[in-house]
């Protein structure tokens, strides 16, 4: 059983090595044609519209983890960009990154990663002109903070290279923890539990999946293999997508960092924010 285990794990493990090397250099080559100067013009738009699926598009192409977010958040705060197109930028970043859904397409399914993306780049643009439209802007404390700064992309191989290097030294290791992880339940855990207990007819771990998630802090890329490894065992789709959602988009790491910058007021929406979408897309994946 332990060598089967260990078999799982190596393949798992082997098979997103290659593909997160991959579609991460190639990603790192391609943000050098991306014009940043002209998405944040779009950003700070006067179109509410087009600056919203702007926010989108800059979340998307940023692959940042949550708490490498904020201080992208803060330096568009600091431009007096728009309140609402900063919450679109601060919901979807962690949860649209570009390498993640690529595997995600790749482990889970394009028909899965497609209803995803298109299911939280809909509801970080609601929640992002909620929490304007309410005034939550009241709550963001005047706070400067250092560490970021704007840098050119260049198409440069060593640039692709490096990028790719560290974008394996932040990531890379969760990736590998989930690969374990879903190696152990593969092997060791039966799949008659899990069917049994969080099998299609519990609609009520979907709400308990998505509030656990939050504290757990799974990284979106250990969740990906995890994922892949509960649904073959029988665990519904539902449950699974709630917890995936909800850890990526309020970690533990990121609601302390968001603290710093935000009144609790506006961290408890926040949070409340997170729970709710994950609730609500957990129920999208249950019934689809």
């Amino acid at each position: 059983m332990w060598i089967d285990t260990l078999k799982s794990f190596l393949y798992i493990a082997l098979e997103l090595t290659v593909l997160f090397i991959v579609i991460s250099f190639t990603i790192s080559l391609l943000q050098g044609y991306i014009p940043y100067e002209k998405i944040e013009k779009k950003l700070a738009g006067k179109n509410r519209f087009i600056g919203a699926i702007f926010a989108v598009v800059f979340a998307f192409i940023t692959p940042f983890c949550s708490c490498s977010t904020i201080p992208v958040v803060v330096n568009m705060l600091k431009k007096k960009m728009p309140f609402g197109i900063v919450m679109i930028f601060l919901f979807a970043s962690p949860v649209l990154d570009p390498t993640i859904l690529t595997l995600m397409g790749v482990v889970l399914g394009w028909k899965v990663t497609i209803i995803y993306t298109v299911l939280t780049t809909v509801f970080s643009i609601f929640i992002g002109f909620t929490l304007e439209a309410i005034g939550a802007e009241k709550y963001v404390k005047n706070v400067v903070m250092s560490g970021y700064e704007e840098k050119a992309q260049k198409f440069n191989w060593k640039l692709a290279v490096k990028e790719t290097v560290d974008l394996m030294k932040s990531v890379y290791p969760y990736l590998i923890i989930g690969a374990a992880v879903g190696a152990v339940i593969h092997g060791l855990v039966p799949t008659e539990f899990i069917s049994s207990f969080f099998g299609r007819d519990h609609w009520w771990l979907i709400p308990i999946a998505a509030v656990i998630g939050v504290p757990l802090y799974i990284r979106l890329s250990s969740m990906i293999p995890i994922s892949q490894i509960l649904i073959m065992k029988g665990m519904a789709l539902g449950p699974v997508m709630a917890m995936l959602i909800s850890s990526a988009g309020a970690s533990l790491p990121e609601v302390i960092l968001l603290k710093s910058i935000f009144k609790k007021e506006l961290v408890v929406m926040f949070v409340l924010s997170v729970v709710t979408m994950s609730t609500v897309l957990g129920f999208i994946f249950y019934l689809v």
